[in-house]
Parts: C-alpha cells; structure tokens; sequence
C-alpha cells in the first residue's frame, strides 16, 4: 500500500481492509512510519517512539490500525509519560493507562507519543521540553493545545486518529485548528485510571481526534465505560454510539450565540464559521435561533475555570517535584507563575469555584429546556501564529526575578495575570463551558480561512447527549464533506 492509499481510507477502512486481508498491519505500520519520518521534521507532532511489531493475529474492531497516544495522562507502560515538562521526561510509567490498553485490545497499533504543552496548560503545543508543534496546514500556525501533537499528526497524514484528551478544550481546540472531529465525551463516561479516578473534578476527559465522525463514534465505543478503581459507573446507551452515525437527528432547536464575555467581538473568520454552519443547518431543516445572551455567566465561568486551573497546575509542579527531585529550574517560566497564582489561592475561594460549577450547570440546564444543542465558534480567531503569545522580554525579565526571590505571587498584582488569561482564553473562550459542566461537546470542520487555515465551530449537548451529537455530526458530515481536504504538507 502506497501513502496517497493510505489517507484516502479512515481508520474504520483500514480495519476492513486488514480484516478482509486486503493488508496486514505490518504494512500498514511501515507507511505510518514513513510518513511520520517525512513529515514529523516539519511538525513536530510525535516526541517519543513505542516500540511496534504487529502480528497476523491482532483482534478487536481497529485491529492492525496505526495509532498514536498522547504523552499526557495516557501512560504506556515502561516509558515516560513526560506531560511536556522535563521533570517527568525519564520516568518511566508503571502500567498502561486504563485508555491505552483499551486502545490495545481493540487491536490498534501503538507506535508513537504525541507532543503536548507542559501539563496540558495551554491551548497551544509550545513545551521547552519538546519544541513547538506545528500546523500541517500552515507550519507557522499552532495546531492549537494541547492534543496539539494528536492533531498535527493526523492532519499530516500519519495515522487517521489519534489519542487525545481534554480538561478545558484540548480534543476541540485542536480540532479545529487542524480540521478534524473533536468529540469531548460527557463527565464519567470514559476512564481515567489507574493513575488517576477524577481529573480535575472530572473536567478532564479522555478521547481522539480524527478525520470522520465514524471514527469519533468507534473510538468512543472502545473507550466507553467505567472500570473498577473509577468514581463512577456511567450509563451507557443500550446501542453503539457507532450505531448512530447515518441516524436521522430529527428536527433540533438550536441555540447560537458568537460574541462572548472575554471576547465581544471574535474574528469575522469565527462569525462566518457559525454563520456558514447556520445556513447548512437551516437547509437541513433544523431551527436555528441567534440568542441575544449567553445561556450562562460566562465571565464568572471563566474566572473560576482559571482559578481552579492555577490550582491544577500548582499540584502538578508540587507532585512533580515530591516524585522526581525536579527543581523550578526544570519547569517553564509560565507554568512556575501558574503554579505560583495556584498557591496564592486560599482554600475556601478554591472550594467557591468549584461549587459554582453547579450554578453554571443549572443555567445551562434551563437553556436545554429549550433547546436541543448549543452552537458557537469553537475558536474566537484563527489559529494563532507559532510564538504569538510569548511573554514580552521585560515581563519575562520582572517575572523571573520574583519566581528566583519566590514572592511570584505579587505578579497577581501586575498586568502580567491579565497577559495569560488573554493567551489562555481570549482566543479560545468557548471550550470550558462542555468541562465546568460536564457535557459533551464537539467541534466539527466546517470553515476554512480565507488563507486556507480550518476554523471548526461547536456544538454543546445536554447530558448523555453524545448520541445526538454523532447523529448530528454525521448528517453534517454528508452536506458538508470535509474527510477528503488534505492538509498541503
């Protein structure tokens, strides 16, 4: 099998075509792998090799299918997982996450681990530990963060799904940058153990990016359920969420809403995102309404999601360090202020946050009284250029000095904090919404700039609306094809 072969079949295709004996997984490994070796230079996207030799008696509904996971809070066991940050680069992982070895007895092919920023706390994939990922659409542009490298490498043309996870828009921000599905499953649904039960007060959630929705739909067939050491035992759908793909959503009532709190006026790139996607829907049948406000506070959403973002990123340096030995000088500048902003922040106005998250939950909930689904920009501009949000030098110089003499936690006094939360969140003030609530959410690629960069636009579902979306997704996918534009690398 030849590469232009290769890209032109899913991964659901290249499954029937070993299971048929068309191929076998070896060859397709060796066109992955000459792939990855022609484009990964250009992009980065695949930071560590897993060593691969797949057999004739591969089992499962993916078996022999190439497949990358993302070196984050996807172990593999016996090599690091470094979650981007050089404290973690050379510890090896006990066992294989509960997701990868799902992935593994579904008869996927693991031979790779996927660039991501330093502990997943960026919407791009810049981490000093591995270097810049980049978009395969355009090399100067961020494939967005942080399944950063996931998306890079599938819209590249290396594998045709791979591994990803998302804790406050890292399936979908990527998606969208990079043209592909980007599905985020609902709270519970997927698991994340051994290592972990709940991330992030289950915000965090794992999943793929990947070219089709019946990509989206297998993979989460693979993933779906919980498991023993789990917080929860989900509900799962009497059918296969991969049953839904071709299902008639019927007639839905969509809510769209583009400007938001943290950026009024979005690129006229997003609002014609939404507004092409309004007019596919309309020609589909469905009701479409412009809500005059957002369905939630969406301010107050945002300033809790940082808040309980800084503290994330303050327990991850702190565990880091406890397990590792590692030192500040192991960890990036912008992380340490993170983390430094995390330890300023007391415990009852921790604990403020997250139950607020109920508040948000109950408006949202009233939206979906009437309302089927949510519509918005996935991103608020195009994908933003590699570098773009670096601290300039005199902000670097200032916060270096008070991370050395660790009073960092006076930068929540300078313009500094508002920098980060506009390169956290002003690009991307969509995507925390699906996490603080924990709905599914996807973005899907709808648009593309006027410079030919993919811009995706999102759809929020109420709980165990997964089906719907899927449904949705696929009837989109059909009036609206998009799994046949390649990347130009």
């Amino acid at each position: 099998m030849d590469f232009e072969e290769y890209r032109a079949h899913d991964a659901t295709g290249l499954a029937k075509l070993v299971a048929d004996r068309q191929v076998s997984a070896a060859e397709l490994l060796a066109v992955a792998r000459e792939r990855a070796a022609a484009v990964n230079p250009r992009v980065n996207a695949i930071v560590r090799d897993v060593p691969a030799v797949p057999t004739d008696d591969l089992e499962g509904p993916f078996a022999g299918v190439p497949f990358l996971i993302k070196d984050l809070a996807q172990d593999y066991g016996g090599l690091p997982t470094s979650a981007g940050s050089r404290a973690w680069k050379f510890t090896p992982a006990a066992e294989h996450a509960t997701v990868v070895q799902r992935w593994v007895d579904a008869g996927l092919v693991v031979f790779g681990k996927t660039n991501t920023p330093e502990f997943g706390a960026k919407g791009i994939t810049e981490p000093v530990a591995w270097g810049p990922a980049r978009n395969p659409w355009n090399t100067e542009h961020t494939p967005g963060g942080s399944s950063g490298g996931s998306a890079a490498a599938v819209a590249a043309g290396v594998v045709p799904c791979a591994g990803a996870n998302d804790g406050g828009g890292s399936i979908r921000i990527p998606a969208a940058c990079c043209g592909l599905v980007g599905l985020k499953p609902g709270r519970g649904l997927t698991p994340s153990g051994p290592a972990h039960g709940e991330p992030m007060h289950g915000a965090a959630v794992q999943g793929v990016v990947s070219r089709t929705v019946r990509d989206t739909a297998g993979m989460l067939d693979v993933l779906r359920g919980g498991e023993p050491g789990g917080p929860y035992v989900p509900g799962i759908p009497e059918t296969p969420f991969s049953s839904c793909v071709g299902q008639d959503p019927g007639r839905l009532r969509i809510g769209v809403r583009v400007p938001s709190a943290i950026t009024p006026a979005p690129h006229p790139e997003a609002a014609a995102a939404v507004e092409a996607t309004v007019r596919a829907l309309t020609d589909l049948g469905h009701h479409v309404e412009e809500l005059p406000r957002a369905p939630f506070d969406d301010a107050v959403l945002a300033k809790d999601f940082l808040l309980t973002w800084f503290v994330h990123v303050a327990h991850e340096v702190a565990e880091a360090k406890r397990r590792t030995g590692a030192r500040d000088d192991s960890f990036e500048r912008d992380t340490l202020i993170m983390a430094a902003l995390g330890r300023a922040t007391g415990g009852v106005d921790y604990v403020d946050a997250v139950e607020r998250r109920h508040e948000h939950t109950r408006r949202l909930t009233t939206f979906f009284e009437s309302y089927d689904l949510l519509l918005t920009p996935t991103l608020a501009t195009p994908p933003p250029r590699i570098g773009q949000f670096d601290l300039p030098v005199a902000l670097q110089r200032g916060a270096d000095v008070l991370i050395r003499t660790r009073t960092a936690t006076l930068l929540r006094h300078t313009r500094i904090v508002d920098d980060m939360v506009d390169q956290n969140l002003g690009w991307v003030p969509y995507t925390q919404l699906a996490n603080v609530t924990g709905r599914p959410a996807i973005s899907l690629p709808l648009h593309q700039t006027a410079d030919g960069l993919p811009l995706g636009v999102q759809f929020v579902a109420p709980l165990a609306g997964e089906s719907l979306l899927i449904r949705l997704a696929s009837q989109l996918e059909r009036a609206v094809p998009w799994s046949d534009r390649f990347a130009p690398i």
